[in-house]
């Protein structure tokens, strides 16, 4: 608990106009003015910024200093810094600013993001400052904590503000508001189109956009960052079919764990609109079953709500809405002992309300779910094999169409047991578009199909929230079921790729087209025009050449990782340096002033002297600027004192180098690679090589194929030429190009390391294996030695327990042994 004379610092990013008034902005309803009249409420995101403020709070010593701490939310300063304690006296003018020209209001309540307001007691405020400064922060004090319980802004040296602290906790004036719910009964919640058959009823479903394929959107965010994560977003061997939760290992610094955490959501707008009661009991129910069909423990579960409505200003029937939908959320927790600890609500949801043309959002809350389990008993939704048994488990529904509670209980029970006893193969609960589109997307991760043998029951009904389609194990006889467990046998997987329903046979790759191109002009992800679809096979090499030894052996070799601001793959890599017999050191460059950047630039020459190795890990250095990826450790490198260690460590030492994806980009940059060598800025044309931006125009994350096709360098020792590897690559700038003659040179040279392939492993240029266009599907380069190699897959990412979903061939994961390679070339 903060005391008086306990100091408040401010920690990270700049303040500046950015933000002023936005928790009012998004608590208000809008109109086609406030285009031209709010954009300056809109926050401006720093990633590199609040990557720094991740690891100085996952700094034990650091962390144990705080005593209370805030982020820079809603409200600023006078939010994040005034709840902190009772008693406080502000000092604006110590507050750090992006530009001159902020007056002390715009400084009180400007919601610039990526800072930390934390609490300390006053003789630790040395050591705090000295720590936020290894991570290249910035920290001021701003605030001292007093007894008078009142808070106290200052600006040039005037006091500004001044209230009592029973003034702010009273919420001003108490308001009061009469409420009006309406009784919605019905049997259906959206109007669906009636078909004579089932093929084109399938169709319009999954043209529909609450349905359709988001691949394109969720592939443009780094879905194994951290190399924690259990299950990829889209699951199967062709990774297709979406996972319906979340699931990642816990984070810890050194060592594994098999803990992870599943997190899961739930809502239907249609059943919201209908019914405010129904739509938040439901989402609530969704939530929980998708947790229960991943395979979380759901004896450790909590919820989070989101919720929004339209303008309710003093209308009974618009509090009506938000009233009916918290009762629906708070009967579903008590129904399944399950608690909210936490959400976010807004009431503005309305366009032009002065009109009388008012647009509202649908009635809405979304309930998240969160909950713990164990790696071995995560499960996913991607039918795993053909001839399987698979049913349609259910409660008891009541005359509302909600789970009747003891039913749905017993179920999620029954759930948790075939899990534990290892009798479920893949699993899923049907949201929008019902079983039939459920059973859809089950199919299209392994390429299998669905042959149904019944036509009784309505397979788009929306009223099966809370059931689960499952994959049988072993066959499921109807007398080990409890009572109150509704069990219908759908069919069974087969091997052809196609749906069959009653007489109807629908070819999944026609349904997948449809699925596919609703979204495909606004999120792409096929190539329309890839103008370097020939491969020239012919380029490839297995010439032989031997990197010459270290001059000093190591049995435990260093490997020096820098971290510069927008670096964000550090924490992984040297896991996987020490995993492999290595020892990681991570550096933190230095650049808030000049001084500090020159004293970086010392210790890291310094630093590599005493390291075997160089490893440059991946993210976006400097955010990627300027103009484009990579530049900046490319100049970083180019420093006098730093060529000079590197050289020496190449030249002199026998020493290796490493590039992934960012660090790959670096290398490039500098002639590092191909030439073996930095190389002047005059020897680079437009025929050297580059990495540019990738040929569907946007950021790829996903899981690639990449064969070995020469493995002279150090770093691939312990593989074999035509070895594949599984691993993740998440990057916006990675398609490497080169000209003619240099690409040559590279594959006669044997430089060629590595290249995308295809399920066959055949070098591909297609896109959904070549994810970047990468000229002659090049994957992995190296120096005409070999000591230093570069690719774009992410390697480091590649530990027990990941990735469970990607279908059977993750077996073939070798990415782990680039390490040990070339921790076993110093000994």
């Amino acid at each position: 608990t903060p005391k008086p004379g306990d100091l408040v610092l401010l920690i990270g990013g700049k303040t500046g106009r950015d933000g002023c008034g936005g928790a009012t902005g998004s608590s208000r309803a809008h109109n086609l003015s406030s285009l031209e009249t709010c954009g300056a409420e809109v926050q401006k995101g720093n990633a590199p910024e609040e990557r720094k403020l991740q690891r100085l709070f996952r700094n034990a010593e650091f962390s144990r200093l705080i005593k209370r701490c805030n982020d820079f939310g809603a409200g600023g300063v006078s939010v994040a810094i005034g709840e902190l304690a009772d008693g406080l006296k502000i000092n604006l003018d110590a507050v750090p600013l992006k530009y001159s020209g902020l007056d002390g209001t715009e400084i009180a309540i400007s919601e610039s993001q990526e800072r930390m307001a934390v609490v300390i007691a006053r003789e630790d405020l040395e050591q705090a400052l000295k720590l936020a400064e290894s991570e290249d922060l910035d920290a001021s004090l701003v605030a001292e904590v007093t007894g008078n319980n009142r808070v106290i802004m200052t600006w040039r040296g005037k006091e500004i503000l001044n209230l009592s602290r029973e003034f702010i906790a009273s919420n001003g004036a108490e308001r009061h508001a009469s409420v009006k719910i309406k009784n919605n009964k019905y049997n259906n919640y959206k109007e669906v189109k009636e078909f004579k058959d089932f093929s084109n009823k399938l169709k319009e479903v999954l043209a529909d956009l609450n349905v359709c394929s988001k691949r394109g959107l969720a592939e443009r965010f780094d879905s194994s960052v951290g190399a924690n994560s259990v299950l990829i977003p889209f699951g199967g061997a062709r990774q297709r079919t979406p996972a319906q939760a979340m699931a990642a290992k816990i984070p810890v610094l050194n060592g594994d764990t098999e803990t992870c955490s599943v997190m899961s959501w739930g809502f239907d707008p249609f059943i919201s609109s209908k019914s405010q009661y129904n739509g938040a009991y439901l989402a609530v129910i969704e939530s929980i079953c998708k947790l229960a069909a991943t395979g979380a423990d759901l004896s450790k579960c909590w919820l989070s709500f989101q919720e929004y409505f339209g303008r309710v200003d003093d209308k009974p029937e618009r509090w009506g809405r938000v009233a009916a939908a918290l009762l629906g959320a708070l009967d579903a927790q008590l129904d399944l002992g399950v608690a909210a600890i936490g959400g976010k609500d807004s009431m503005s949801g309305s366009f032009n309300l002065e009109d009388n043309k008012v647009l509202d959002v649908p009635p809405t809350l979304i309930s998240f779910a969160v909950s713990l389990s164990n790696v071995d008993n995560i499960i996913s939704p991607e039918f795993k094999r053909a001839n399987s048994r698979v049913v349609l488990l259910s409660p008891v529904y009541d005359d509302d169409n909600l789970p009747v509670k003891d039913s749905m209980l017993e179920l999620l029970r029954f759930i948790d047991k075939l899990n534990l006893e290892h009798k479920i193969l893949a699993a899923a609960t049907p949201t929008f578009g019902g079983t039939a589109a459920m059973i859809f997307k089950m199919c299209l991760g392994n390429k299998l199909g669905f042959n149904f043998n019944l036509n009784n029951i309505d397979l788009f009904a929306d009223d099966t929230r809370g059931s689960f389609i499952v994959e049988l194990a072993d066959n499921l006889e109807p007398d080990n079921l409890p009572e109150s467990i509704r069990c219908v046998e759908l069919g069974r997987t087969i091997k052809d790729c196609e749906i069959k329903h009653d007489a109807e046979v629908i070819k999944i790759s026609e349904l997948e087209e449809i699925y596919d191109n609703v979204l495909e002009e606004i999120f792409p992800v096929k190539v329309k025009d890839n103008n370097n679809n020939n491969l020239d096979l012919r380029l490839n090499s297995s010439l032989k050449v031997k990197a010459a030894r270290p001059v000093v052996k190591a049995a435990k070799p260093r490997f020096l990782i820098p971290v510069f601001p927008g670096t964000n793959c550090e924490y992984e890599s040297a896991r996987a340096v020490n995993n492999a017999g290595g020892e990681a050191e991570i550096f933190v460059i230095k650049t808030l002033t000049p001084d500090l950047m020159r004293e970086s630039v010392k210790e890291f020459a310094l630093r590599l002297n005493n390291s075997q190795a160089l490893f440059l890990p991946g993210g976006f250095s400097n955010g990627d600027e300027p103009d484009g990826s990579g530049k900046f450790i490319a100049i970083f490198l180019r420093n006098n004192i730093i060529r000079e260690a590197v050289q020496d460590l190449l030249d002199n030492r026998g020493g290796l180098i490493c590039g992934i994806c960012n660090g790959f980009q670096a290398l490039i940059k500098t002639g590092l690679l191909p030439f073996g060598r930095i190389a002047e800025p005059e020897e680079l044309d437009e025929n050297s090589a580059s990495l540019t931006f990738n040929i569907i125009g946007r950021h790829q994350a996903k899981l690639i194929r990449s064969k070995i096709i020469n493995n002279n360098s150090p770093w691939l020792s312990d593989f074999e030429i035509g070895d594949v590897s599984i691993i993740p690559i998440s990057h916006g700038e990675g398609r490497f190009i080169c000209g003619q003659e240099l690409l040559n040179k590279l594959a006669l040279n044997g430089q060629i390391a590595a290249q995308y392939v295809d399920a066959n492993n055949n070098a591909s240029q297609d896109v959904n294996y070549n994810p970047n266009g990468s000229i002659n599907a090049i994957e992995c380069i190296t120096s005409p030695d070999g000591r230093i190699l570069s690719r774009m897959g992410h390697a480091e990412r590649v530990f027990k327990g990941l990735y469970k979903n990607a279908g059977g061939s993750i077996k073939s994961i070798k990415g782990a042994s680039m390490f040990r390679s070339a921790v076993k070339f110093f000994k």
